[in-house]
């Protein structure tokens, strides 16, 4: 049973991230599921308008931590790589409906969503540093530029989580609607989209991203420094201890 669930209608392809018991946090197989789900979008002519969501309470608690250490030899990289830049390159618009925690993954790739709602009770986390790594997914290029020096800095270098308040002011998310039409909301903006011109649609989303090669050179710049992160004795630790449920070691967590 995947966990990556599809559907089309009038034009508008949702995809629902769909592993509720375990917080949706995302698998390698999650991975190329998603990336698969981009790219034959970008195949198909029916698709007009992109919806990301997921069941559950949570949008997603980000990379499966279980699944993450346990690859060699960094496997786990090239399906997070094939999915971001999926969704890098997506040529149709993508909005995102956004509930509960989105933790590390689950926050920075909102960055190249057009369209972003998300509920009042919504959580970001970008929990990087506290893992003994460093930003992905272009975070540490776009962030600045979207929300300042100072507040990137903030998320990115203390990793505390921030609302859905902080979200709206900073420019992560279009708008915060109630709980109870967020849903209705996101459809609705979706069905808008689909009957906009595809051409006009398509080039429009284009000429808005029009540095796509350096934010493609970014992801490979902290791809390399995050390859690197993940060999160092702090983030052997913090995974260690996340795994075996146990506080940090502060002597080795430096």
């Amino acid at each position: 049973m995947s966990n990556v669930i599809t559907s089309l209608d009038g034009g508008i392809l949702t995809i629902t991230i769909d592993r509720a018991d375990k917080k949706n946090a995302l698998t390698r197989d999650m991975y190329q599921s998603l990336a698969s789900a981009f790219n034959d979008a970008e195949e198909n002519d029916a698709v007009k308008v992109i919806k990301l969501n997921a069941n559950g309470d949570c949008f997603t608690a980000g990379n499966d931590i279980s699944d993450f250490a346990n690859q060699q030899d960094s496997q786990h990289i090239a399906e997070v790589s094939a999915f971001m830049r999926a969704l890098l390159y997506c040529s149709r618009p993508v909005v995102a409906q956004v509930h509960g925690m989105a933790v590390g993954i689950g926050t920075t790739l909102l960055l190249h969503c057009d369209l972003v709602y998300c509920e009042p009770q919504t959580r970001f986390v970008l929990p990087f540093v506290n893992l003994g790594l460093v930003p992905e997914f272009a975070s540490s290029y776009i962030l600045p530029r979207l929300a300042g020096h100072r507040k990137a800095a903030e998320w990115l270098m203390l990793g505390d989580p921030f609302d859905a308040a902080q979200a709206s002011q900073f420019g992560l998310v279009n708008a915060v609607v109630d709980n109870d039409t967020l849903a209705a909301h996101v459809e609705t903006v979706c069905q808008k989209l689909a009957q906009k011109p595809a051409f006009s649609l398509k080039h429009t989303k284009s000429l808005l991203v029009n540095n796509k090669e350096s934010i493609d050179q970014h992801i490979n710049d902290e791809l390399d420094v995050f390859l690197e992160a993940l060999t160092t004795e702090a983030a052997k630790e913090a995974f260690d201890a996340f795994l075996h449920k146990r506080p940090v070691n502060p002597e080795k967590f430096r």
